[in-house]
């Protein structure tokens, strides 16, 4: 951006028109960063909008919209037969001076010692790319959500009474999306409870820290699963949880090594639906010796029903929530599956000895998610879109699931041992080979242009776990899942021996 005077002051200012930023937005505020930095003081005459849109090569409705949009905000007048001025006004818009103090020294970057304790052992979520492809884990399909009825819904609400909509949101969570929620869990999950035990958070994840905060001390054992969700994990870790990694068999989580490795264990994180990510569903055996270990113990439960609405063989499977007569699971549910991530809405449902606990918490410090978000979702849920949509998405990701099974029985066969998958988004296979390397494989695999998840990266211990891959194939449709398939294999031959 350049600045060149001749009689009337003009501007050379770069538009790059490959920006998202449209032109007016790029010539507005690059005249707007002249004005209040001072290099236009007060009473600079400026171009007309001819010139100016002769000087950049722009339309002179553009030109004329930024300056409408200047003088809109008090930095310039016109003076008719004069021109546009820079106004008096903009000198009150200029930042002070601060005061500039030299440090003595080095500046110090000396974290909290929980977090500094905590940082070595967090393990960074891989990030989704912008749009989906094979095999992206955890996400729903955006295409097939019904954004027509969610706009109508967000439309409705923005016509309501202003005192109704505009103020500050219930720390707790807005009433009718709290009801909503348990009416919903009562009829499609087996789990009653009362409205006042549901708390609504800006996504699971926010839970998981905040029972962390609540319920642990620096030091606490806590049996997690491994290998088990990697945000959950850091979550804990950032508490200050000592991680007890407790091995996964085909009924879930091992009571009986989680009693060998920490007897003492303040709490314990488990998927019992889908366990993340082997997708292996806790028998009713194994939840209740892990509610009986919990209730000897006095210790916590944290049940994480990341996806469990998907099952694709039969009803959903009861939450372990739904048997715990003596109160000891919080169980954590999200919309991020349901709906779209991007809504970063979730609740927990605490035990009724702790819900004055949390109210008093969320009451002190939380500001609550925006109710704007969750009075739509509420409407969303009583109006049955959400039953319908979980009806239709049940129905598109049974589908890919078995044109992932067919593909793979073409393609993969010695190459990957797959176990059937009958819920959730992804599927777990391990290697048939043991000499693949499934850290070199996956490198591979992006390289190809897949997106594969190696199963050591949600291990806490690598040693006992077999290696292999998780797949994602809900965020796809059934011709990208072949082609994922057949690429997939083409990579693994390449490691095979």
């Amino acid at each position: 951006m350049v600045k060149r005077s001749s009689g009337e002051l003009l501007f050379s200012i770069t538009v790059d028109r490959s920006l998202g930023k449209s032109i007016t937005t790029q010539v507005y505020g690059a005249i707007r960063q002249l004005i209040t930095s001072g290099d236009l003081p007060a009473g600079k005459r400026l171009p007309s909008s001819r010139t100016l849109a002769k000087e950049l090569d722009i339309s002179r409705t553009t030109a004329m919209a930024v300056f409408e949009r200047l003088t809109s905000e008090g930095l310039i007048v016109s003076r008719t037969g004069s021109g546009s001025y820079v106004s008096d006004f903009a000198e009150t818009r200029k930042p002070e001076k601060s005061l500039q103090v030299e440090p003595a020294g080095p500046v110090s970057t000396k974290l909290a010692d929980i977090i500094t304790d905590a940082s070595p052992r967090f393990f960074q979520r891989l990030s989704h790319p912008s749009r989906p492809r094979a095999f992206v884990t955890g996400l729903p399909d955006y295409y097939a959500f019904p954004l027509a009825v969610w706009a109508r819904l967000t439309a409705k609400h923005w016509r309501e009474a202003r005192d109704e909509i505009m103020g500050y949101s219930d720390a707790n969570g807005h009433p009718r999306l709290r009801s909503a929620i348990a009416e919903h869990l009562r009829a499609n999950r087996g789990l009653s409870c009362d409205v006042e035990q549901i708390f609504i958070v800006n996504g699971a994840q926010q839970a998981f820290d905040l029972v962390g905060r609540v319920l642990l001390n620096p030091g606490d054992p806590v049996w997690f699963e491994n290998p088990g969700a990697i945000g959950a994990r850091n979550s804990l870790i950032a508490c200050g949880a000592r991680m007890v990694p407790v091995p996964v068999d085909t009924e879930g989580i091992s009571v009986e090594s989680g009693l060998r490795l920490a007897p003492d264990f303040r709490l314990a994180f488990v998927t019992p639906s889908h366990q993340h990510p082997t997708g292996v569903e806790m028998s009713l055996a194994r939840r209740s010796e892990l509610l009986e270990a919990a209730n000897r113990n006095s210790a916590w439960i944290i049940e994480d029903d990341y996806d469990g609405e998907f099952r694709y063989d039969g009803r959903p499977l009861p939450t372990l929530k739904s048997g715990d007569a003596g109160e000891r699971v919080i169980y954590v549910g999200t919309f991020s599956k349901t709906m779209f991530p991007a809504l970063r809405l979730g609740f927990y449902i605490a035990p009724k000895p702790l819900v004055p606990v949390f109210q008093r918490i969320s009451g002190a410090f939380l500001q609550g998610v925006p109710s704007s978000i969750q009075a739509v979702l509420a409407a969303f849920i009583e109006e049955g879109h959400f039953a319908t949509h979980l009806r239709r998405m049940r129905e598109i990701y049974a589908e890919r699931h078995a044109a992932f099974h067919a593909s793979a029985a073409r393609h993969l066969d010695g190459l990957l041992k797959l176990n059937r998958s009958v819920a959730g988004f992804h599927v777990f296979g391990k290697f048939a080979s043991p000499s693949m390397d499934e850290d070199r494989v996956s490198a591979d695999a992006t390289d190809a242009g897949l997106v594969v998840s190696p199963i050591g990266r949600f291990c806490i211990d690598r040693r006992e776990v077999e290696p292999g891959l998780v797949l994602g194939v809900s965020a796809i449709d059934e011709r990208a899942i072949g082609k994922g398939v057949e690429t997939l294999a083409r990579v693994l031959e390449r490691h095979h021996t």
